[in-house]
């Protein structure tokens, strides 16, 4: 492939550009409408924008992924380890955890108290289960689901899975220990956690690294070709 090829490949076309000028656009506009119009004071400009950054980055993994081919069998496999990943991820990372007791609040709903990304929040308290579900949270992990579902179908139907899936594996786990991490730090609770700097800092950094891992599925000769070009 000559270099003429490979620029080409990495220049987006209009359409892409465009796309992308809405989709900011109106993050521009939703953020813009809300810090008019809900009683809040900005203080820390990073907490509005992690949302749309963990919104964006799902949205461009998930156009530059497709579902291999495989038999039957193989795509009931890896549902069954993406919906445990899910699960295991939704748990570590606050979306729902073990219930208040005689403490649950009940069932609601956050619009205006919330920022676009943090809210519509739906949160729920109660005496067995607690759930918090943040837009942005939620599609983020159930973008990191999908690449995994889809690393898992394509890594059973490559003769050189061997070569990448410990890589691909260390890559799901970052999620889990960054959630754990922000949970200590932002303790423990989604709405305390939305004022903790740190905590979503981190996880937002290793998001957008576990996911660019997981679209770009690197193999040795990968990291080869990746050397000889920084030698260049």
């Amino acid at each position: 492939m000559d270099v003429n090829t490979v620029a080409s490949d990495r220049i987006p076309d209009i359409e892409t550009v465009l796309w992308w000028s809405i989709v900011i656009n109106v993050e521009i506009l939703l953020l813009g409408g809300y810090l008019l119009l809900a009683p809040v004071t900005p203080t820390d400009i990073l907490t509005y924008i992690y949302p749309f950054v963990w919104i964006n980055i799902a949205i461009w993994a998930l156009g530059r992924t497709a579902v291999p081919s495989v038999s039957r069998s193989k795509r009931y496999g890896g549902g069954l380890i993406a919906l445990g990943y899910l699960f295991v991820l939704g748990l570590f990372g606050g979306l729902y955890g073990p219930g208040m007791g005689e403490m649950a609040t009940g069932l609601r709903i956050e619009f205006v108290s919330l920022p676009p990304g943090w809210g519509p929040a739906v949160l729920y308290s109660g005496e067995l289960v607690r759930v918090a579900l943040l837009p942005f949270k939620v599609v983020g992990y159930l973008t990191l689901a999908y690449l995994v579902y889809v690393t898992i179908l394509d890594a059973a139907g490559n003769p050189t899975a061997g070569i990448f899936g410990l890589f691909s594996c260390v890559s799901c786990v970052l999620p889990l220990i960054a959630a754990t991490v922000s949970g200590i730090i932002g303790g423990g609770g989604a709405l305390v956690a939305v004022a903790s700097r740190q905590s979503y800092a981190l996880s937002t950094v290793v998001f957008v690294l576990t996911v660019l891992l997981l679209v770009w599925r690197p193999t040795a000769g990968s990291f080869s070709q990746l050397r000889t070009k920084l030698r260049t």
